[in-house]
């Protein structure tokens, strides 16, 4: 097998408590033909000094401070600072399985440019994990292991943010870091969506991916669920949205009221639908909400579901298939 460059880019801030020992995982690869550029985005810790001291010991690892502030822009001077033929990300307080940039490479190396080499994840925290978190680990594995991301794009991010690789000219040719958009891990998902690039299927673990209360993805207000929201909507208008087709928004809760405020700032018309009783015929923004089997009377409709609910959910499948509409063309579930 040839030994093309991997190049790792790893943000941190503040992660002097697991920052050794997501280093050591590097060090320890299968596949030793990687750099590791750690870019600190402005520590008070004793972060810096720790990614330095691995430094001085192997020129494989390099530290560089961000040129501005924020995970965008320490991924952007990462790989400014960067060679490597194929490119992939990890996160300070993560940690790779020891075959994870070997199983990576030689996927690429197989399938060639214009795909997507992807692991499956395992959370783990001192303290236990919560039950979304591990509804979220086997929903994204099983994605994962049939290469089928895309499929449930618009529910939650599909690519896990530390752990993918793709060849740098393809990174470059969907933007890479480039657009300021938050959350930028969910961004470069739908980036990878439009451009087309084949998710590989991969059925082994190859991150441990640390859970803990003050991880960043659960305090910093570019990860509330409001900006997960704009993404969707905006990426659907981008690549799924069809204005010569009816669009139906289907639910009327706290989601459902976001998209319906983003659908009208865009001038985009939508019939609203929703199961609520008590708010079938009421008008919300001067918008009537309709009751759900009114979409039988549409002709081709697009669907945009905002319904939570699991049991809701398996209902509305069931319905939307009896009225023969197809997911990720007839049908978008945004939860």
């Amino acid at each position: 097998m040839s030994q093309p460059l991997v190049s790792i880019l790893i943000p941190f801030k503040n992660t002097d408590a697991f920052i050794s020992e997501c280093i050591t995982s590097i060090i320890h690869q299968t596949y030793p033909h990687w750099e590791a550029i750690f870019v600190d985005d402005h520590s008070n810790d004793s972060s810096d000094e720790i990614v330095k001291t691995f430094s001085e010991k192997d020129p494989r690892i390099q530290i560089y401070k961000n040129k501005g502030e924020g995970i965008i822009l320490a991924l952007q001077t990462a790989f400014e600072n960067c060679n490597g033929f194929y490119i992939t990300r990890m996160d300070s307080d993560d940690l790779m399985t020891p075959n994870r940039l070997e199983i990576m490479v030689h996927k690429l190396e197989t399938y060639g440019r214009r795909h997507l080499a992807l692991g499956q994840v395992k959370y783990f925290r001192e303290d236990g994990l919560s039950n979304g978190y591990a509804r979220y680990e086997t929903w994204l594995n099983e994605l994962t292991k049939t290469g089928t991301n895309y499929s449930e794009i618009y529910k939650e991010c599909v690519i896990p943010s530390p752990c993918w690789m793709l060849h740098r000219d393809d990174f470059e040719a969907c933007q890479g870091f480039e657009p300021n958009r938050y959350p930028e891990d969910y961004d470069l998902a739908f980036r990878f969506y439009e451009a087309r690039y084949r998710c590989i299927p991969c059925e082994d673990i190859l991150l441990n991916w640390r859970d803990y209360s003050n991880r960043t993805s659960r305090t910093h207000k570019h990860y509330a669920a409001n900006y997960f929201l704009d993404i969707k909507v905006h990426y659907f208008i981008k690549l799924d949205y069809n204005p010569k087709r009816p669009l139906v928004l289907w639910g009327a809760g706290k989601k459902g009221k976001k998209v319906a405020r983003l659908l009208l700032k865009k001038e985009i018309p939508f019939t609203w639908l929703c199961n609520n009783k008590k708010k079938i015929g009421k008008d919300i923004y001067k918008k009537t909400l309709l009751k759900f089997n009114h979409l039988a009377e549409l002709e081709h409709p697009q669907c945009i579901i905002t319904v939570a609910n699991r049991k809701e959910q398996n209902q509305i499948n069931a319905y939307l298939n009896q009225q023969e509409m197809q997911p990720m063309e007839d049908y978008f579930f945004f939860c």
